[in-house]
């Protein structure tokens, strides 16, 4: 952000009670400022420069901070010259050892982002970037440390290019150094309290507060989970965070009946809505060869019921006989509708429809699945993206489209947190997130495909989607923005956690 002028960030009289010596009088910042005491014009301005950075990310809290500091100097150093040389042509020469003070007294708030998941997938990546942007916006004082799972596949040169001053710790030395230097521990959003043994450690190990940000709890048979040890044992570590944010309120109403004690429980979007990620090169580069025009395509993505990890080799995981039959069983009953949608938008719209992927498996469940199961006659205006992308350039690609429509969760996600429509469908294998759905005011767009009114409606919403853009974007910007006043409420309460 652009520095604002110093009278204008100092511009009105902050007064406190200066009782130094039994000395009381309100002074105005910028006079303070202005006391020197033999330094460089050079060094003076410099200090100048951090300071009004400093306030003007900081508003009246830094100001505060400042003349606290300048509260306990001695009488004959606010009188002696602050004043009387205010309006003198070497008020700007030194800021002298007060405002050396002032800007030692400014200790960084450090927090340790516990996030990154994986790489398979678009929105596992996203979930980081996200909380990332939310902090950045939100809370540009704290210093943010990220404890990643796996930042590979070239996500760590995505974090790092949009977020340069990222410190990321990943040795066992790295991770210690974090521990002792961070203040607070923030578990990012995800599919769960996904790293609850590293919070756990932290909470033992350092004694120091720790918050939960925007997840899900798991849990499909609530009266099988509450006897459950291992969630048990997931409740109570969630007891003794300072606030725990539920990415959909079935989970929030879950912990709650589970006896869940965090002082602050709320709905809190989950981060990837935040993630503003590009990579406007790939995505123009694959958008022109395919000739898909901005506002003049849908995207659409398949997904199989549970996702088939053992495809994927850096997984290494054996095939799962049971979901694979699972797999087997519902793969066209869940795709027919989309099959269905993307007939009736080319039949009846201009449009084009790229079928896309989320995660590494998708491509090939897409053209077996859609593809290749269409109708000639509206292949002309399909786009089947064969292979894989990271989450710059998928959502530099959902940016220019006219909107989504599928059966995964974060690509809509980072969508409407774009303002982008899309519509999602769901079923009983996936965790309660969906229904975030109808938390952020989309809710008759969520379809739940083990309902059969839900399968039959949703190709007539997609195609309504389509022909009504102006309509169906400005749905999009009204969730987008309960979203976002959503994540400035959540910062809020972690900023507020610093407070001395």
């Amino acid at each position: 952000m652009g520095l604002l002028p110093l009278h204008s960030v100092l511009k009105g009289s902050v007064k406190t009670d200066l009782t130094a010596n039994g000395f009381s009088k309100s002074l105005n910042i910028f006079q303070v400022l202005l006391h020197t005491a033999g330094q460089s014009r050079e060094d003076a301005l410099s200090k100048v420069s951090k300071l009004q950075h400093y306030l003007a990310i900081t508003g009246s809290q830094g100001k505060d901070r400042i003349m606290g500091v300048y509260s306990n100097c001695p009488r004959r150093d606010w009188l002696a010259g602050a004043i009387a040389s205010a309006f003198a042509p070497t008020s700007f020469m030194t800021l002298g050892t007060l405002a050396d003070a002032s800007i030692n007294s400014i200790r960084t708030h450090k927090i340790l982002l516990r996030s990154s998941w994986q790489t398979v997938n678009i929105g596992d990546i996203a979930h980081t970037p996200g909380v990332l942007t939310i902090l950045e916006k939100h809370f540009p004082e704290g210093e943010i440390w990220l404890w990643p799972s796996n930042v590979a596949n070239g996500v760590r040169e995505l974090l790092m290019s949009r977020f340069p001053k990222l410190k990321i710790v990943e040795t066992q030395s790295g991770i210690a150094d974090a521990m002792k230097e961070c203040d607070f521990l923030l578990h990012g959003s995800g599919p769960s309290l996904v790293a609850e043994k590293d919070v756990q450690r932290w909470s033992d190990e350092t004694g120091k507060p720790f918050g939960v940000y925007g997840i899900t709890l798991p849990v499909k048979q609530p009266s099988d989970a509450l006897s459950s040890d291992k969630f048990q044992r997931t409740i109570d570590l969630m007891s003794r965070a300072a606030f725990v944010f539920f990415r959909d309120t079935r989970s929030l109403q879950l912990a709650k009946e589970s006896g869940c004690k965090s002082p602050i429980m709320e709905f809190g979007p989950d981060g990837a809505f935040a993630t503003d990620l590009r990579d406007e090169v790939a995505a123009s580069k694959f958008l022109i060869k395919n000739e898909l025009a901005p506002g003049k395509f849908l995207c659409c993505i398949p997904r199989l019921r549970f996702t088939p990890y053992w495809l994927i080799p850096e997984k290494k995981r054996d095939l799962d006989p049971k979901a694979h039959a699972r797999n087997e069983e519902m793969k066209e009953h869940d795709h027919n509708p989309l099959r269905k949608a993307i007939v009736d938008v080319v039949r009846e719209t201009d449009l084009k429809v790229l079928i896309c992927p989320e995660d590494r498996t998708q491509m090939a469940v897409g053209k077996e699945m859609l593809l290749d199961r269409l109708p000639k006659e509206v292949l002309p205006r399909i786009v089947w993206r064969p292979d894989y992308w990271l989450t710059g350039e998928a959502l530099s690609t959902y940016v220019r489209s006219a909107g989504l429509f599928g059966l995964e969760m974060h690509s809509p996600i980072m969508c409407v947190g774009n303002g982008i429509p899309a519509i999602v469908g769901r079923w009983a294998e996936q965790t309660s997130k969906g229904f975030m759905w109808q938390d952020i005011g989309l809710g008759d767009w969520l379809f739940d495909l083990d309902k059969e009114e839900d399968v039959e409606r949703m190709p007539r919403v997609v195609l309504d989607m389509a022909t009504h853009p102006e309509e169906s974007k400005n749905r999009a910007a009204l969730a987008q923005a309960f979203v976002q006043e959503r994540q400035r409420v959540t910062i809020q309460v972690l900023k507020n956690q610093f407070r001395s």
